[in-house]
């Protein structure tokens, strides 16, 4: 039969690959402990439920996903369903806890390496089910394979009409934002004075407002976009998987750990996995794409013999293919929390008291409305950095509330904060694999604040922050500078806050980055396809050349639409003579 895939001999064969002529995806079998099917997505992050969607919408094409973590819509699951409605997600952190096995040179690396992991979205729609739903779709200079520090790919990600196509928004210019796409995009509405005054601040200092930082003009400061739709949390799961779970032709399993990736010779032929505490497989008569995110893909390329060929067999892993870049370049974002005192009972403070917090849910649960309905960064901006920078640089979200230790420990008082981060690092780490044991943690390195210009650069955000804090527009709120505190002010001491208390802002990217197979760092071709190796693609922000300048769930969300109608085989979206702006002159910082 064509493109047929024969199980290894020797076992015995408890299934029937089904195959038809043409483009054929998934089929999914599950008999005696083994399955066929003709594409296998492992994994249903934020990426992998577009092209879970968008496969299936031919009858003849097929779908299977294999994911290890719960459905997102356990009703009878309390925890999980506080999680994914919670009212204030910045503040009373919901993120599902797991441990890591990151080793560092310092406690500090360490401990931001376990939040790269630790605070994945282990549920259906990934992150995108537990993140601040902030939506950020990014410039067009760094949706552009070669930009800044990334080595040139020969491909574009053409990101702005792809963007347009997934989103849904009412409120802005035709052209510029779809109003038509499944994942539906709000502002909102609480209309905050602590929000208005932080822009009016930003205007003092001379920084322009922004209609859209996801249209014409990213830079600047204004109300953000958030995936929220009727006071609801509208993830990538919700947008794309849950409407096509009704289609006879996608299978979908949860709770199931996939271990590696199976190869005949260099081509991939399926994947073994385990469910409740049995072994089985699936085989694919097409592809598997994995979508695991950027610790777990490179993870999964490793241990099925995919990476450093030293490195595999000083672990006892057969080799499918020396692939040096798998795990490397590791890159996020870091940002720190400028906090100050509010002198008017205004904040989110009160909202943290129980009966306050039931009144909320109750609001919520009734009418999808109220402190429950928003995830209260409603307001932030980019600016640049310094003269001479073409396109921001630095991204500043701003909060009604106090966050301490990602919000595990309630607020202390009435304040408010901003959170500030650099969006280009040059800092680049690496992960490894810690054994051949699927099970275990890899070991992450992601050597942040490496840089002398990194570090330069945040001392630059502490500054720069102060200083639109310090406007008229705050003055009647502001009471005293509660962090990094009135008593830090050289540069030397303005460093040691930032070594002390920047964060991962849960933006891992690039540890399977794109490029021409010329490149000896490239694990990914324009294609999303893994060089080297034949009928396996990975489509996540793993395979970014450099991290976008801006929250990650937007652009990933686009990467996956890019990549299912590369599968699809369907022509690029290209808008033409679309303008992009450009600051009056690069002369001078604002």
């Amino acid at each position: 039969m064509p493109g047929m895939v024969e199980p290894d001999r020797g076992r015995r064969s408890a299934h029937r690959v089904l195959s038809v002529d043409g483009p054929t995806f998934y089929c999914a079998m599950p008999a005696g402990g083994q399955s066929a099917f003709h594409h296998s997505v492992p994994k249903a992050e934020s990426l992998d439920c577009v092209p879970s969607s968008k496969l299936t919408r031919r009858k003849m094409e097929r779908a299977y996903v294999l994911e290890n973590v719960p459905f997102d819509f356990y009703v009878f699951n309390l925890f999980l369903l506080w999680h994914r409605i919670r009212s204030i997600h910045a503040v009373a952190n919901a993120c599902l806890q797991c441990t890591t096995g990151a080793t560092t040179p310092s406690r500090r690396q360490a401990w931001t390496a376990a939040c790269c992991t630790g605070r994945a979205g282990r549920v259906w729609g990934g992150s995108s089910s537990l993140n601040a739903m902030v939506y950020i779709r990014g410039t067009p200079r760094t949706m552009t394979a070669g930009t800044d520090r990334a080595p040139r790919t020969g491909t574009t990600l053409t990101a702005c009409p792809t963007s347009a196509r997934h989103s849904a928004t009412s409120w802005v210019p035709a052209g510029t934002r779809g109003d038509q796409g499944p994942l539906h995009v709000s502002r909102g509405k609480t209309n905050h004075p602590l929000h208005r005054a932080f822009l009016e601040a930003a205007q003092q200092a001379g920084y322009p407002l922004t209609e859209d930082m996801n249209g014409f003009q990213q830079e600047g400061f204004g109300w953000m976009d958030m995936t929220i739709h009727k006071g609801q949390r509208w993830s990538a799961a919700c947008a794309y998987l849950h409407p096509a779970l009704s289609r006879p032709n996608l299978t979908a399993e949860a709770r199931t750990f996939v271990s590696r990736v199976l190869f005949e010779g260099t081509r991939a032929v399926g994947v073994e996995y385990i469910k409740n505490g049995q072994s089985h497989r699936a085989y694919a008569s097409n592809e598997v794409i994995l979508s695991g995110g950027a610790i777990n893909s490179p993870q999964l390329l490793m241990l099925s013999g995919v990476g450093n060929a030293d490195d595999l067999k000083k672990l006892g892993i057969p080799v499918v293919c020396h692939l040096p870049g798998v795990g490397q370049n590791l890159q996020d974002h870091l940002e720190i929390y400028i906090q100050q005192a509010c002198t008017r009972p205004i904040t989110l403070h009160a909202a943290q008291k129980p009966l306050r917090k039931v009144r909320i849910g109750l609001e919520w649960l009734w009418k999808f409305t109220g402190d429950g309905a928003t995830a209260h960064l409603e307001t932030g901006g980019f600016i640049r950095s310094r003269p001479g920078v073409s396109h921001p640089d630095i991204q500043f979200h701003f909060l009604p509330s106090q966050v301490i230790d990602h919000g595990r420990v309630p607020t202390q008082e009435e304040a408010y904060q901003v959170h500030v981060g650099t969006m280009r690092g040059t800092s680049v780490g690496w992960l490894k694999l810690r054994s051949a044991n699927p099970q275990d943690h890899p070991v992450l390195q992601p050597n942040y604040l490496s840089t002398e210009a990194d570090i330069h650069d945040f001392r630059n955000c502490v500054k720069l922050t102060r200083e639109i804090f310090a406007q008229e527009a705050l003055a009647p709120f502001r009471g005293k500078e509660l962090q990094p505190g009135s008593h830090v002010q050289s540069d030397k001491d303005i460093d040691a806050f930032v070594r002390a208390k920047a964060d991962s802002a849960y933006h891992p990217s690039c540890t399977c980055k794109m490029g021409q197979p010329s490149d000896p760092t490239a694990v990914v071709d324009p294609q999303t396809r893994v060089i080297g190796v034949e009928n396996l693609r990975v489509v996540d922000a793993s395979i970014m050349p450099s991290v976008v300048s801006g929250n990650l769930n937007a652009p990933t969300i686009m990467i996956a639409e890019k990549a299912a109608d590369i599968i699809r085989g369907r022509p690029a979206l290209r808008d033409k003579d679309v303008p992009v702006y450009k600051p009056r002159t690069l002369a001078t910082q604002r």
